[in-house]
């Protein structure tokens, strides 16, 4: 005798765990932003890309997300550098999908050199980016989330939000007051099903990672591994990067059920980084 197995509403919704919940993901159009997008989609949810690039490049992610995951995916330009796109871009959500569930908040820039060099408007963009438009999308994402009872807010800060770091003042001084942030809002909705983290990454594969190691192999005679496992080592013990796809999966994790008590947490993926 045979048994045909067929998938049952019970196994659809172990695989797709978050279908039909929205998902917003500021800064999503490359890097750790897209490989989240990737991940919610995969798990049934509907995503809103955001972030700046190419018109066509963007479509056609947009178009490629939607098709592997059979989810819609739409983006939204908002600059979050903008005080004022950055407090319209979750009612643009909500108008295009009637909710939000799920906000990530992942657009981040960084100033890199001393600070008594550092341009005033460069500290004021840098906040603006990282710390200001976690505020305004946090802000505007909580009240349907407290009407719906469920929601994930999930910050993505860095080693760099729980450790100093040198030639990087405007970088350090907002993770760290996204961490903050992270902490306050997770206590104020501590009574309800809704959770507040932050991951913090150390060094990861990103294009910027993958050029500094370019030029080090060119300037240094050696191959572009070795680079890539000496640049990795100076900060982390593990000599390993971190991938976009890891952190995305932890973010997949915090947005789960298994991790509806995990509130205020700031998790480094680090390669032991904090651990010294």
């Amino acid at each position: 005798m045979t048994h045909t197995h067929s998938t049952t509403a019970a196994d659809r919704a172990r695989e797709r765990p978050l279908a039909g919940r929205v998902a917003l993901v500021t800064g999503s159009t490359d890097g750790i932003g897209l490989a989240t997008a990737r991940a919610l989609a995969g798990q049934g949810c509907t995503v809103m890309l955001n972030g700046l690039g190419d018109p066509d490049r963007i479509a056609a992610l947009r178009t490629e997300l939607s098709a592997a995951s059979g989810v819609p995916v739409e983006h939204a330009a908002a600059d979050l550098r903008e005080e004022a796109q950055a407090q319209g871009l979750v009612p643009e959500v909500i108008a295009r999908f009637g909710r939000l569930d799920i906000l990530v908040n992942n657009a981040g820039t960084q100033h890199r050199g001393p600070i008594e060099s550092h341009p005033p408007a460069r500290w004021r963009e840098v906040f603006a980016l990282n710390l200001d438009a976690a505020f305004h999308t946090i802000r505007a994402a909580l009240p349907g989330m407290r009407e719906r009872g469920w929601g994930r807010l999930v910050n993505i800060a860095s080693v760099y939000g729980l450790v100093g770091g040198v030639d990087r003042s405007s970088y350090v001084a907002s993770k760290h007051a996204l961490v903050g942030l992270t902490k306050a809002v997770a206590l104020e909705t501590a009574g309800q099903p809704i959770t507040c983290n932050a991951v913090c990454p150390g060094d990861v594969s990103t294009r910027i990672f993958y050029r500094n190691a370019k030029l080090m192999a060119e300037r240094e005679g050696i191959s572009r591994e070795e680079a890539q496992r000496r640049i990795a080592a100076t900060n982390m013990p593990s000599g390993q990067v971190v991938s976009p796809e890891q952190i995305a999966s932890l973010v997949a994790y915090l947005c789960s059920d298994a991790a509806s008590e995990v509130r205020g947490a700031a998790w480094p993926m680090d390669g032991a980084w904090v651990a010294r």
